[in-house]
């Protein structure tokens, strides 16, 4: 994929998208499907992993990936907002179902695999965890590493926490998608695809990582996506990454290209 630096993104309207560059982030590639999806062209920004990212810092409030910036209204970060972002900007079936009691579910699932202390957040203390052994961080640490061990509250608590909560999670996701399978549907709420759908496959790969030739990300990162813990393995069911890989060859598309 083709970056603007911040400086060259400041400069133009539109969309513009701020990705982490080159490495297939969850929270990024799950904006890219969910823009992708409703027809919202983007503008595609590279924030640098670990970086200290002032420029970006400056422009938008936000050191991390993803963020959304339209023309000259306020940055938006966060799961939750780029999705309403999309769906504002977006055309032909949404994301979101028009009962309010779907609506809420597909929020729900959504919310458990994407925000804070999440799916995706007990993963990544996981990974931090495999780092340091499960223990604080050393002496000599890179100062970016230390930041985000804080902003992602590490501590030898929460990542003796996370297998159980992802455990649960998924476990919760298998339930859900048993109950449409008996129905029919091949989607985790309703009859059509929806935004927990796009969440779940993306994030997917934080324990299943797709093939090389469908996701080409460094080896460094398939090993570490690739290394579960007992309770994780346990809990991942085949039929979710059956799912997973029916939503990336009939809505996201593969290769992905990061």
């Amino acid at each position: 994929m083709n970056y603007l630096t911040v400086a060259e993104a400041r400069a133009r309207s539109g969309l513009r998208l701020v990705l982490s560059a080159h490495v297939p982030g969850p929270w990024g590639e799950a904006a890219k499907a969910v823009f992708a999806v409703r027809g919202v062209a983007v503008q595609p920004v590279a924030q640098e992993v670990f970086g200290d990212n002032d420029d970006l810092h400056a422009w938008t409030g936000h050191r991390n990936a993803p963020i959304a910036v339209l023309d000259d209204e306020p940055p938006v970060a966060g799961w939750l907002d780029l999705l309403m972002l999309a769906e504002r900007l977006g055309e032909g079936p949404s994301l979101l179902p028009d009962g309010s009691a779907d609506r809420a579910l597909v929020l729900g699932l959504s919310a458990e695999i994407c925000a804070p202390h999440g799916f995706g957040w007990a993963r990544r203390l996981l990974m931090l965890g495999s780092r340091f052994g499960g223990a604080d961080p050393p002496p000599g640490t890179p100062a970016s590493i230390l930041a985000a061990c804080r902003r992602y509250g590490y501590g030898a608590a929460a990542v003796a926490n996370a297998p159980a909560r992802m455990a649960d999670i998924l476990r919760t996701l298998t339930a859900q998608l048993d109950r449409q399978r008996a129905s029919s549907s091949p989607y985790l709420v309703g009859e059509r695809l929806t935004a927990c759908d796009l969440y779940w496959s993306c994030f997917s790969n934080m324990v299943a990582p797709l093939p090389p030739a469908d996701a080409p990300m460094p080896d460094a990162i398939r090993d570490g996506y690739g290394a579960l813990d007992p309770a994780v393995a346990a809990a991942l069911d085949p039929a979710l990454l059956a799912h997973r890989d029916f939503i990336y060859r009939h809505h996201i598309g593969l290769p992905l290209d990061f």
